[in-house]
């Protein structure tokens, strides 16, 4: 089964993350974020990833270190509960709308982290959740998770609705990048022979 499960402490956070790759969307989320909960949840049911998340962090300073963390730790266990990788499906990339919004997004699970970000925000806030922290998120799972990333919101007038678009693009596209091919499922998808360098 592919799982994993990822302890990160810092002076600023205490977060632990479980994942389970071939789950059926379930998600335990815990964060003291509630906007950042929402979206984790999402994407747990769109990618059908079982996820559970427990976070204590300087909240009373902001939600920074907290969502961005947060990142960093969902990164790590998905990137630790592929494995050798064999039999994913690697690519994959779809328009995402959200009423007004449309998001596109191609992910490359190729084990060389990098972030394409052209997601612009109509409002800074959405309650009390800043909406720049989206993109630390985004930065800290492709930067830890090792895959290429490239999310661009083509059109949207709601910062809500740009939010869900991006990660419920995300979950659909790890939904189907993370897939194992039944025609190759014993064979890296590579024709290095390996994946990450």
């Amino acid at each position: 089964m592919r799982r994993a499960t990822i302890a990160r402490t810092t002076t600023e956070t205490d977060v632990s993350v479980s994942v389970s790759l071939d789950g059926t969307g379930e998600a335990n989320v815990r964060t003291g974020v509630g906007f950042l909960d929402h979206m984790l949840e999402l994407l747990a049911r769109h990618a059908l990833i079982d996820i559970e998340v427990t976070a204590k962090g300087d909240t009373h300073v902001d939600f920074h270190h907290t969502t961005e963390d947060v990142g960093i730790a969902l990164g790590q266990a998905v990137r630790k509960a592929l494995g050798d990788m064999k039999g994913i499906t690697r690519y994959a990339d779809l328009h995402l709308p959200m009423d007004e919004t449309l998001t596109r997004v191609a992910i490359d699970v190729s084990g060389r982290p990098f972030l394409v970000w052209r997601t612009f925000f109509p409002a800074p806030k959405i309650g009390d959740f800043d909406t720049e922290l989206v993109r630390e998120f985004f930065q800290g799972f492709a930067t830890h998770a090792a895959v290429t990333l490239h999310v661009e919101t083509l059109y949207g007038a709601n910062a809500h609705h740009v939010a869900e678009s991006c990660f419920k693009g995300l979950a659909r596209a790890l939904r189907m990048a993370l897939a194992i091919d039944p025609r190759a499922a014993d064979r890296l998808p590579s024709t290095k022979g390996r994946i990450g360098d």
